[in-house]
């Protein structure tokens, strides 16, 4: 894989990951169009990292809150407080998609990356998130949430296994659908995606050990710095203009793209 494509990739998931359009169903479609070669697991878990380091850095006064009040809810078997049970709320509404990641990872991989189910979900999903974002009634907070919530928001990740669905999107979606404003539906959404990236990155890295496949470090940093910096501009971009502009331009992308599919595949 040359420079320009490497960039290009990376740059895609840098920009998708934390917009409600499907990280995954670009990563599989651009390679698919254009007939470039797979990027290989190395590429995969640079990808990732990269992100990873874009939500923490954006989001670490929040992070650095909420971890140390789940840490002192730990050493004093009990929460006490707003950030404390974030925390918990953040880890209880990983679990779902986690646990259908592990079981049904062959599943995913080898029925469902089709471009016709990504046309599907593309707009499927989009269409719902639009409706969410219409009616929802957006008057609560992100300190609002309790138990109930993150079981929905949870189970609603997990359908995030199907690419095309959009991670973000559909956490947005349930958090809309329950009544919590653009901005904290967003970032919300954003928290719980540092335990599920640092989980896929992992993974990646454990299936790179495994293979035994040869790491060149100059790709390497380069998919690393350029996913971390356009992530991190997105998610920036994409708080800024949320509550004026709403989800509608997203859901726009997401039926073309989804028609475009339909018209290129059937």
């Amino acid at each position: 894989m040359d420079l320009l494509q490497l960039i290009i990739l990376s740059l895609i998931q840098g920009i998708t990951e934390f917009l409600p359009v499907s990280s995954s169903a670009h990563l599989i479609l651009v390679p698919l169009l254009t007939q470039w070669q797979d990027q290989g697991l190395a590429i995969d878990v640079a990808a990732h990292l990269g992100s990873l380091f874009a939500v923490i850095l954006y989001f670490r006064k929040d992070i650095s809150r909420i971890l140390l009040a789940g840490i002192n809810s730990i050493i004093k078997k009990g929460v006490s407080e707003s950030d404390g049970r974030l925390f918990w709320y953040i880890v209880i509404g990983s679990m779902p998609v986690l646990v259908c990641g592990f079981l049904l990872h062959d599943v995913v991989s080898t029925y469902l990356r089709e471009p016709l189910i990504i046309a599907l979900t593309s707009i499927g999903f989009g269409l719902l998130l639009l409706y969410a974002d219409l009616n929802g009634k957006r008057i609560r907070q992100i300190n609002s949430i309790n138990m109930r919530d993150v079981i929905i928001i949870g189970l609603a990740q997990a359908l995030a296994l199907i690419p095309g669905t959009s991670r973000s999107g559909i956490t947005m979606t349930a958090a809309l659908m329950l009544g919590l404003d653009r901005n904290s539906a967003a970032r919300f959404s954003f928290l719980m995606a540092v335990p599920i990236i640092l989980a896929a990155g992992g993974y990646e890295l454990l299936k790179l050990v495994q293979t035994g496949e040869v790491v060149d470090l100059e790709n390497f940093l380069i998919t690393v710095c350029v996913s971390a910096i356009s992530a991190f501009i997105s998610i920036h971009l994409f708080l800024k203009f949320l509550e004026n502009t709403g989800m509608l331009p997203f859901v726009v992308y997401r039926v073309v793209l989804g028609i475009v599919l339909f018209y290129i595949f059937i």
